[in-house]
This record gives C-alpha cells, structure tokens and sequence, in this order.
C-alpha cells in the first residue's frame, strides 16, 4: 500500500545522473566568409562616406572596423575549423585580454627602444614575442586542461590577431594625422596593408609559440619551458625582427646595388637621397619580397607543427 504525500507538500526530488555540461554557443559553419564579406562591405561605406563628407563622426568607425575585420574573421575560422572544444571564453579571452595585455607590455618594453638599427627590431621582436606569451599564459592560468599543439596553435594565434588589430587601430591613427588635417587616404592604405598582412604577421608568429608552449603543459597545468619552447620563442623573435626591419633592409640593399657603400646611415635614415626610378623598383621587390619570405617561413613552420609526427605534439 502506498502513500500519497501530505497536500501542498512538493515530491521529494530524487537524485539523478550527473547531468552532462551545456553544450558551446554554436556558429553556424561559414560564418567567418559572411563576417569577411559584411565586414568588408561596411567598411568600405564608412570610408565613402567620411570620403564625400569630409566629416570626421564615421573616423573611428572606419579606424576600428579595418583594423579588427580581418583579425575577427581569421579568429573566426579558426575555431570553427580547430577551436570549437576550447569554448568561445578562451578564445575571446585570449583575443581581447590576451592582445590588450601584450600591447600594452610590448609598448612599455620597447618604450626605450627609440634609434632606429637593427639591435632596436631585435630588442622589439623579444620583447613584444615574450609579453605575448606572457600575456597566453595569464589568460589560460586557471584553464589547466587547454594543453596540447593544436590548442595553443588556435589561441596563440588569437592573443595575436588581437594584438595586430589593436596595433593597427595605432598605426591608423598615427597615419591619418597630418599638419594639414586628416589623411584619409594614407589611413585608408594604412588598414588596407595591415588587414592584408595580419594573418601572417604578429598572428602567426604568436600562434607558433602558443603551440609549442602549450604542446609542453603539464597536466596539473604548470607551463614547462622546455628547450624547443626556448628555441622557438628565439626563431619567432627573428621572423618579428626580419619582418620590421624590412623597410630599412631594402634600402641598405639597393643602395650597395647601386654601389653607394655599405653607409649604415642609410638604414637608420630610411630613405636613399635622391634615388633614381630603377632604384625605387628595386625597393618595392626588396621590401615585398622580404615580406613574403617571412610569411612563406612562418606558414611552413605552422604546417610542420600540425603534422601528426610532430615530435612534441602529444607531450604531458
């Protein structure tokens, strides 16, 4: 014989199975190309607009949707492809905690930093590399289970896609100001370039040694800085430098073509006086050209990460 429970007394709740974790938002697959494409199109309106009107109300608009579009949209397909397990908060985290961190470390570390020479890309590319990570490994301090290549790869990259896109909105900014007002047409070139360049620029160098330091995390979630991390922090910082010093690099080698001497004044001056036509082609090809090497070596390096005999893919 059973017995009914007294009126207005509730059932007692009977213990059941664990119930599993709400799943992660999800992104519908192609998202990244509608965010590219809009992005896109919204910025380019903003910039025909500020155009036409000359008025300066769409400026941060305009500064904000170039230098985050392509960034966002990299981000984006990132996780859609290889992030969707570490959950959108580690990702937006790194991108914006991560990047903001690493920007204003970087700006505090290469603040003394002012002659231009090749010692000063160095100085800049160690330092801004390490707040970088510094700035990973703060973000993923209390996630111990993000560990392993392909997760530091994906975050990594986002700490400095948010870096690039924050650092843009600087060089925009710095760029659209002149004597005579603003300089629509050099901020415009501005994002244009950097918004070309971002995914293989501070994003791929950060995501390279996101990967290895994360691939080398212990399980209690301490980060271990084992020799390859080191070595690879130290080839990041090269790819940093070599990718900076472009600019004065190409005009110290036309200038020995064109047998004017190995003058290092050149390099710091970042001109050549009075050069002649051919010599300006040989500064597009030299500087373009040394862009690419550098993107070519760092996509290489990302690639022989991924590959499933990487010898510290799968490291405790």
């Amino acid at each position: 014989m059973t017995h009914s429970p007294p009126p207005g007394r509730p059932h007692a709740r009977i213990p059941g199975p664990k119930q599993p974790p709400p799943p992660y938002p999800h992104i519908r697959a192609g998202l990244w190309k509608r965010c590219l494409g809009g992005g896109f199109a919204l910025w380019a309106l903003a910039a025909a607009v500020t155009y036409a009107t000359r008025d300066t109300t769409p400026l941060p608009t305009l500064v904000l949707l170039g230098a985050f579009l392509t960034p966002v949209a990299f981000v984006l397909w990132a996780y859609e492809r290889h992030g969707r397990g570490l959950g959108v908060s580690a990702v937006l985290g790194c991108f914006l905690a991560g990047g903001a961190l690493g920007l204003l470390g970087a700006s505090v570390t290469r603040y003394p930093l002012v002659s231009p020479s090749p010692w000063l890309f160095l100085g800049t590319g160690l330092a801004e590399e390490a707040v970088k990570l510094g700035a990973l490994v703060f973000v993923l301090r209390r996630q111990p289970g993000i560990r392993g290549t392909r997760a530091g790869l994906v975050l990594g990259g986002a700490v400095g896609l948010g870096f690039g896109a924050l650092e843009t909105c600087g060089y925009a900014l710095h760029a659209a100001v002149s004597t005579d007002g603003i300089d629509l047409r050099t901020l415009i070139e501005t994002e244009i370039l950097r918004g070309v360049l971002a995914p293989v620029g501070p994003g791929l160098w950060t995501a390279i040694a996101g990967g290895v330091l994360l691939s080398f995390r212990r399980p209690s979630g301490r980060f271990r800085p084992a020799g390859p991390l080191i070595g690879t922090y130290l080839g990041v910082c090269l790819l940093h430098a070599l990718w900076d010093s472009t600019h004065g690099l190409a005009i110290w080698l036309v200038a020995r073509l064109a047998g004017n001497g190995l003058d290092p004044r050149l390099f710091a001056q970042g001109y050549i006086p009075r050069p002649a036509q051919v010599q300006e082609h040989l500064f597009t090809l030299f500087s373009v050209g040394q862009l690419m090497l550098v993107g070519i070596v760092g996509v290489v390096w990302v690639l022989s990460l991924t590959r499933p005999d990487a010898a510290w893919r799968n490291t405790p």
